[in-house]
């Protein structure tokens, strides 16, 4: 398997969170919640506010992502190490 279709794979399966990852989500969720807040309270509504939004909903998700994929690939190092052992 090449690898964009591992990156593939891994981007698009659920990965159940572990760890301190839920804390790591809500933190992210909070911040953007609250930077999406700003924008709606400090900009008229247009175009441009929906569209800051939509970017503040997409970094909060990518930010998650991160956090899950990333942890997936570690923890498949890790059981990869213990099987050599």
């Amino acid at each position: 398997m090449n690898d964009i279709v591992k990156k593939i794979a891994n981007w698009f399966s659920y990965h159940a969170p572990e760890g301190d990852q839920q804390a790591r989500y809500q933190d992210i969720r909070h911040y953007g919640s609250e930077f999406a807040m700003s924008i709606a309270r400090n900009t008229p509504p247009s175009a441009d506010q929906t569209a800051a939004i939509r970017k503040v909903r997409e970094a909060v998700m990518t930010a998650n992502a991160a956090i899950a994929c990333k942890a997936v690939k570690k923890a498949k190092r890790k059981a990869a190490r213990k099987a050599r052992e």
